[in-house]
């Protein structure tokens, strides 16, 4: 007989500092801008977080290893586009569902994902993400209260 083994909230170490971006820009120019302004290193992932069937998010990583942080970058927002199936008058028709990575955050374009940022000055942080040109806002969420925070784990 096989043994069966569960995971528990206590095996996950959530110790990481989650930025949330508000954004109109696409996400490899929001990404630009950051490495531009801020000399960040984020690099596209070949494959995108997958969560689901329906649900694909892009993600931009950066291993900082001058101050041992991982750095990463995702899309709150997946767009799938599927054919509509039945016999009416839409049969065949494409149709888009948005999905959301983190859905009581539905408003956030963009998480900032920090992993081993203890030591990081977060408001000097939030300072130099406002200088940035068509970012409209940034701020810490306290994950804590996060329903979908398994969602986070990448």
């Amino acid at each position: 007989m096989a043994a069966i083994y569960k995971i528990t909230d206590d095996f996950y170490d959530d110790s990481f500092v989650l930025m949330a971006l508000h954004s109109t820009l696409e996400d490899y120019r929001l990404v630009y801008r950051l490495n531009q302004s801020m000399s960040f290193g984020f690099k596209r992932l070949r494959r995108n977080f997958e969560l689901g069937a329906y649900s694909s998010f892009p993600i931009f990583e950066w291993q900082d290893d001058m101050n041992d942080n991982y750095w990463a970058l995702i899309a709150n927002h997946s767009s799938k586009q599927e054919l509509l199936k039945g016999n009416d008058l839409f049969q065949n028709e494409p149709t888009s569902s948005v999905q959301k990575l983190i859905p009581e955050l539905k408003e956030v374009d963009y998480f900032l994902k920090i992993e081993n940022g203890d030591l990081l000055d977060k408001k000097e942080l939030l300072r130099n993400l406002q200088t940035i040109p068509n970012l409209m806002a940034a701020y810490e969420v306290t994950t804590s209260k996060l329903k979908s925070k398994n969602n986070l784990i990448f």
